[in-house]
């Protein structure tokens, strides 16, 4: 043996190595445990499996309504574009629509939707949901899932005292939040509309193994919060994905009469494939067929798929589809 050798070979060199060896492992034991607690973390919670129906007469609803849009006439941090909707008749209807605008967005988003409705002899209710439309644009960043599933099962008791049939619609995070309502609260909801509804987001945005991390790490708050490009938290995101790991898509409903997705082929934000399968099996477990429609590419309307703005001039025929889709009048 070469004294060279010899000198790489010493007893010292030797536990120097030892010693790199167990670091090396003891560090890839630690982020395979991290790896496994994230999977495995619990993304449950009793607030979300849990909605309580309170009934309203009409007097008291429309009461209770009218108080929410003076209560946000008289609060300067709301902007006034963006507070909250009721169009009554007067009295009550046979039919009464709840309509939930998405994350960042506000109640305006229905402007054109929402008169569809009411001139079609609905009663209609859009709520501001919490931490948005505020002059403050980040205040939705501080969303929790459990605020946000109490304003909607609020929004669907208050609408109940609307009309005799009610039904929900939501667009993207109001997608998940009128789904999460078609579980859990059958008692009520006879017609469900998902436009463009956030369960998953695009691979394209987040490949599938990291969405439950993400969740985790930002919705539980153990990393501090990213708002990327576009204005969206990665916290409120991840609390809208916690509560679609919570539906009841399984619970039969035989009060259930229409369900009806849909979804644009330009939208790059939503997994469409997801957003179809959530409906399928809620109509499914209740023994309706499903009404699915896409808009496409050609059309050039992105995930945004109700604001007029947004729409041009295709609003007045998309809000016709949409509305004969919720009734389940139109098959696609």
């Amino acid at each position: 043996m070469s004294l060279e050798l010899a000198q790489q070979n010493t007893p010292a060199r030797r536990t120097v190595a030892g010693r790199i060896g167990i670091t090396l492992g003891a560090l890839l034991a630690l982020v395979v445990l991290a790896v496994t607690v994230l999977y495995a973390w619990p993304l449950g919670g009793s607030e979300l499996q849990r909605a309580t129906p309170k009934a309203f007469t009409f007097d008291a609803a429309t009461s209770a309504a009218e108080q929410v849009v003076a209560a946000e006439a008289a609060d300067p941090a709301v902007r006034p574009e963006c507070r909250s909707v009721v169009m009554s008749h007067g009295t009550k209807t046979a039919k009464a629509v709840l309509l939930l605008h998405g994350y960042t967005d506000c109640p305006k988003q229905y402007a054109s939707l929402a008169k569809r409705y009411f001139d079609e002899g609905y009663n209609v209710w859009v709520p501001r949901a919490p931490r948005h439309g505020v002059t403050d644009e980040l205040a939705h960043a501080k969303l929790e899932a459990g605020e946000l599933v109490s304003y909607a099962n609020d929004s669907l008791n208050l609408v109940t005292g609307l009309g005799d049939e009610v039904g929900v619609v939501g667009i993207s995070g109001g997608g998940v939040l009128a789904t999460w309502l078609a579980g859990r609260r059958p008692d009520a909801v006879r017609h469900l509309l998902v436009l463009s509804p956030f369960y998953k987001p695009n691979s394209a945005q987040a490949p599938g193994f990291v969405v439950k991390p993400t969740i985790v790490l930002f919705g539980f708050h153990l990393l501090p919060d990213k708002i990327n490009s576009a204005g969206f938290s990665f916290a409120a995101l991840s609390q809208y994905l916690r509560i679609a790991r919570n539906f009841d898509l399984d619970r039969r409903n035989p009060r259930l009469m229409s369900v009806a997705v849909v979804t644009s082929a330009n939208d790059d934000f939503i997994d469409r494939q997801e957003a179809v399968g959530v409906a399928r099996r809620i109509a499914t477990s209740s023994d309706r067929t499903l009404a699915v429609h896409e808009l496409p590419k050609e059309l050039g309307v992105g995930h945004d798929i109700v604001d007029p703005e947004a729409l041009g001039g295709n609003a007045d025929e998309l809000d016709s589809i949409y509305v004969d889709l919720y009734e389940g009048t139109r098959k696609d």
